[in-house]
């Protein structure tokens, strides 16, 4: 078992490997995390683990109730999360490698990172000026019958795609999709329209071939509800919208 401490960065949102994140950075605990990673030597990956909220907020809330603009925030690394912050996330993550960290004039930073390997998240430390978390690195077993099952999603995926787009609109090219059915079952998670809770468990399915079979269901499931609703825009296959913290 591979385990490492790293730098704990919660989200509304679910990151996968492979997936290019950008993020806003502003709360003070995150601007710290940054300042710390930016110690890290260039040549070095400056790696941090991202997981999704399962209750809380990434900005901590002023006060309970009705807002109150005099009230003061609530300060340090578990803001918003609770007297055990661990209880306020899902297990299952991914560790995130910031490609570029650019400090602004007001101490606020811009992101870019992109997810590389699953973890999940055993412990989390609240000591410190940002959250630390012990993680151990999951393994991404194949599954039985993957690569057929990876056909099949790109057909669907396609199918989908086409759908979102509308029919008078021109559909997202697709001719460059990934062969390693991995890969497919991660690009696909992501670039599908699924709340918080079905791309969760689409990350922490128990081996590829899992993820696919499930990704199968849920695109012919969402094609067929799209069949019945006006036009949407497209989604981007390989960018999340840019998350504040």
């Amino acid at each position: 078992m591979t385990t490492a401490r790293l730098p704990l960065f919660p989200l509304n949102g679910v990151l996968f490997p492979g997936l290019v994140l950008p993020l806003n950075v502003f709360e003070e605990r995150y601007r710290a995390m940054m300042r710390e990673l930016l110690k890290t030597a260039e040549d070095e990956p400056r790696r941090f683990a991202v997981v999704a909220i399962r209750d809380g907020r990434e900005v901590a809330p002023t006060a309970p109730g009705m807002p109150d603009q005099t009230a003061l925030p609530e300060k340090g690394p578990a803001a918003g999360f609770g007297p055990d912050p661990i209880q306020a996330f899902h297990r299952v993550g991914c560790v995130a490698d910031a490609a570029s960290i650019r400090e602004r004039g007001d101490g606020s930073f811009e992101v870019m990172c992109t997810g590389t390997t699953r973890i999940k998240l055993l412990s989390v430390d609240a000591t410190g000026p940002f959250l630390v978390a012990e993680v151990e690195e999951l393994t991404e077993d194949r599954g039985e019958g993957a690569g057929a099952l990876a056909e099949g999603v790109l057909r669907a995926f396609r199918a989908y795609q086409k759908r979102l787009a509308g029919a008078r609109e021109r559909s997202l090219t697709t001719s460059e999709l990934p062969d390693d059915p991995s890969v497919v079952s991660y690009l696909v998670a992501a670039a599908a329209v699924l709340d918080t809770p079905a791309k969760q468990r689409l990350l922490q399915a128990p081996d590829t071939a899992t993820r696919l079979r499930e990704e199968l269901a849920l695109l012919r499931r969402e094609t067929a509800v799209l069949r019945h609703l006006p036009s949407l825009p497209a989604v981007d296959l390989t960018h999340a919208p840019t998350s504040p913290n």
